[in-house]
């Protein structure tokens, strides 16, 4: 691999690193960057195994980070005292249709299509995580009945994956294009 291609595969995998730590901060519920850095990633990382890897690895540090420091000590009764080596299963499976999702709508990074991409992101997490939930949790009747519970009981949470999509795509895409423009050896094609 020339020079060239590790700074730019640098560069991007630092970007999503980043993203995937902001995961860290307070924020509101659902306010993340996992459906940019799966879009990110799927733009500016032709090679597909490192389209998923890079955000996937992210995703995995920042979830061990999450779920055995932060939410193990907020939910004791959850969490137990074991470590935690892998989030929900079903947030994974959104991530990964949400990757695939963007090699097909981000073949061009244009304002129009980051705005599909990052809509159709949110929805598909949406969909499949509540599914998730619909399957997992002993609550909810497994009828329509109950499928249509999850989804309603998913809907306040879906407005700050929309906005939180919308917002780290701006910050990734933008923050990319601005690296673009001011060192020109980004400025090649994809990885």
């Amino acid at each position: 691999m020339n020079n060239k291609i590790q700074l730019r595969l640098s560069i991007v995998s630092i970007i999503v690193l980043a993203a995937a730590m902001s995961r860290l901060l307070p924020h509101p519920y659902n306010f993340t960057p996992i459906g940019a850095m799966g879009l990110f990633g799927a733009a500016h990382l032709s090679r597909k195994y490192l389209a998923f890897l890079v955000p996937f690895l992210a995703m995995w540090i920042s979830d061990l980070l999450l779920n055995n420091l932060v939410y193990a000590r907020l939910y004791p009764d959850f969490y137990g005292e074991s470590f935690v080596w892998f989030g929900n299963l079903w947030v994974y499976a959104s991530f990964a249709a949400i990757v695939g999702l963007g090699f097909v709508l981000l073949r061009q990074v244009k304002v129009s299509s980051l705005l599909a991409a990052s809509l159709a992101a949110s929805v598909l997490f949406f969909l499949v995580t509540n599914f998730g939930a619909w399957m997992a949790d002993p609550r909810y009747p497994k009828t329509i009945a109950g499928l249509m519970a999850a989804y309603g009981a998913g809907i306040p949470f879906f407005w700050n994956t929309l906005l939180g999509d919308l917002f780290y795509v701006g910050v990734l895409f933008g923050a990319y294009q601005w690296m673009q423009r001011r060192f020109t050896v980004l400025a090649s094609e994809r990885l």
